[in-house]
C-alpha cells in the first residue's frame, strides 16, 4: 500500500501564523490506483497564542492603552487650561471689585468707568470656550470611568474561566503533541514541491540586497541566525543567538571574514559558512566557532564577477545551498553556454562529487533553490515571479512548472531552502521573509 501525502510545512520558530491555521489532516477518496490521498498542514508552535482568552487579553491591553492615551490628553489639556485661568485670576478680581462697587453705588459708574468695565469683561470672554471644554472633559471622564468598570468585569470573567482549567497542563500537552507531530513530519522524508505559502515578514533591516540563514544541517540543535548585508566586498557577518533575537535586533556578535564575499549565495552548513570569495570562483569554508578558514577551493570553470549572474545581477554567479541530500553549488561555465550547472560538493574538502547540466539559461533565472535533490528555478526576481523550472538530479530530467508565490516587496536577491525547518528564506528589498512549502510525497507503508 502507498500513501500519498501533501505536506504543508510551517516554520518551527515563534513566527505567528494566521488564527485559522493549525494542525490539520485532510483526506479524500482513493484515486484510480487505489492510493489514499491526504494533506497534512503542520503549523508553528505557540498554538496557545490562538486561544480565545489570549485574544481577549490582547483586546483588553489595547483598550487600556487607549484609555491611558485619553487620560494623557486630558491631563495636558487640563494643565494648559488651568494655567490660563490662573493668568486671568487677577483680571477676574478687578472685574469682581468694580461690579461690587457698581452694585452698591450705581451712581459711581460714570461713562468712563463703564467702558473700563466693559473692556475688562471683553478680556474675560476667552474663558468661555475653556469652560465649555471643561464640560466636555467631564463627560469624557464619565465615559472612561464606565470603560474601566467594563474592563474590570471582563477581567473577572476571564479569571473565573481560567480557574476552571489547569491551563499550564493544557499548554504542556499541546506542546508535547506538536513536538510529536513535528517528529513525524521529519520522518516523512522528501517530496516534490507543489506550493508556496504567503510570505511571513520576519524583519525589515539592512540594504536592498543581502542574505540571512540558519544552519541547514540535519539534525541540528543550533538555533543561531546569521545575516550578511550587501553583495559587494562585504566581510561583516552578524550572528544572533536565536530567531527571536534576530527579530528584535539584539544579542548578536560580529564575525569579520578574512576574505570579502561576492553575491548573496551563501549557506551555513554544520556550523560553517560557505561563500564565494570576491572576484574569484573560489569557495571558502569559514568555521564560526574557531573563526578560521578551514578550506578553500576553486570551482573549476565557474563564471564569476557578473559573468553569469541571476537576472538581478549582484555578482550572483555562484550560489551555494544545502538540502536533505547535502551541499550544492549552482553556477555556470563558458563551455555550458551560460546554462545552469549543478554540482554536489563534499562538505569537508569542497571537492565536486557529481555535476549536472540543466540546460536552463542562468541569466533568465531570478533565483533558485534545492529541495530533495531537485533544483527549482524562478523566472524573475521582480513582482509576478513564479517557480518556473525544476531539474531532478536523481533522474537527470527536467520539467517546466507553474508554482506562483507572492513577491511582496518586489525585489528578491536571495532565496534558499532550509531542510531542517522546511521553509524558504528570502531577502526581499531590505526585508527578511519566510515562505512555507507544500511537498507531495509517496510513502511506502509497512503493509507493502
Amino acid at each position: 500500500m502507498f500513501l500519498l501525502v501533501m505536506l504543508a510545512v510551517m516554520p518551527c520558530e515563534a513566527l505567528y501564523p494566521s488564527p485559522e491555521e493549525g494542525w490539520q489532516i485532510y483526506s479524500s477518496a482513493q484515486d484510480a490506483d487505489g492510493k489514499c490521498i491526504c494533506t497534512v498542514v503542520a503549523p508553528a508552535q505557540n498554538m496557545c497564542n490562538r486561544d480565545p482568552r489570549s485574544r481577549q487579553l490582547r483586546q483588553l491591553m489595547e483598550k487600556v492603552q487607549n484609555i491611558s492615551q485619553s487620560m494623557e490628553v486630558l491631563d495636558l489639556r487640563t494643565y494648559r487650561d488651568l494655567q490660563y485661568v490662573r493668568n486671568t485670576e487677577g483680571l477676574m478680581k478687578v472685574v469682581d471689585g468694580k461690579l461690587k462697587v457698581a452694585s452698591e453705588n450705581p451712581r459711581s459708574l460714570n461713562p468712563k468707568g463703564f467702558q473700563e468695565l466693559k473692556d475688562k469683561v471683553t478680556q474675560l470672554l476667552p474663558l468661555l470656550p475653556v469652560l465649555e471644554q471643561y464640560k466636555a472633559d467631564a463627560k469624557m471622564i464619565l465615559r472612561l470611568r464606565e470603560e474601566v468598570r467594563n474592563l474590570s468585569l471582563v477581567l473577572m470573567a476571564i479569571q473565573e474561566e481560567m480557574g476552571a482549567y489547569d491551563y499550564e497542563e493544557l499548554r504542556q500537552r499541546v506542546l508535547l503533541l506538536e513536538t510529536r507531530l513535528h517528529s513525524c513530519m521529519q520522518k516523512l522524508g522528501c517530496g516534490k514541491l507543489t506550493g508556496v505559502s504567503n510570505p511571513i515578514t520576519v524583519r525589515a533591516s539592512g540594504s536592498r540586497f543581502g542574505s540571512w540563514m540558519t544552519d541547514t544541517m540535519i539534525p541540528s540543535s543550533d538555533n543561531r541566525v546569521w545575516s550578511m548585508d550587501g553583495y559587494f566586498k562585504g566581510r561583516r557577518v552578524l550572528e544572533y543567538r536565536t530567531m527571536n533575537d534576530f527579530m528584535k535586533g539584539q544579542n548578536f556578535v560580529q564575525h569579520l571574514l578574512p576574505h570579502p564575499w561576492a553575491g548573496t549565495g551563501h549557506v551555513v552548513y554544520n556550523g560553517s559558512l560557505y561563500y564565494n570569495k570576491y572576484q574569484s570562483n573560489i569557495i571558502i569554508k569559514y568555521h564560526f566557532r574557531s573563526r578560521s578558514v578551514l578550506v578553500q577551493r576553486s570551482l573549476s570553470g565557474a563564471g564569476y564577477n557578473n559573468t553569469f549572474p541571476y537576472s538581478w545581477g549582484g555578482a550572483s554567479d555562484i550560489d551555494l545551498m544545502a538540502d536533505e541530500n547535502g551541499l550544492w553549488a549552482v553556477y555556470t561555465t563558458i563551455p555550458n553556454a551560460g546554462n545552469i550547472v549543478i554540482s554536489r560538493l563534499e562538505p569537508q574538502s569542497l571537492e565536486v562529487l557529481q555535476t549536472w547540466d540543466t540546460g536552463f539559461p542562468k541569466r533568465s533565472a531570478g533565483e533558485s533553490f534545492m529541495i530533495c535533490g531537485t533544483l527549482y528555478v524562478t523566472n524573475s526576481h521582480l513582482a509576478g515571479a513564479k517557480i518556473y523550472f525544476a531539474y531532478y538530479t536523481n533522474t537527470s530530467s527536467y520539467e517546466y512548472t507553474d508554482i506562483p508565490f507572492h513577491n511582496q516587496y518586489s525585489h528578491i536577491s536571495m532565496m534558499d531552502y532550509n531542510p531542517r525547518e522546511r521553509v524558504l528564506y528570502t531577502w526581499n528589498n531590505g526585508h527578511q521573509v519566510l515562505y512555507n512549502v507544500t511537498l507531495f510525497q509517496v510513502i511506502k507503508t509497512s503493509g507493502d
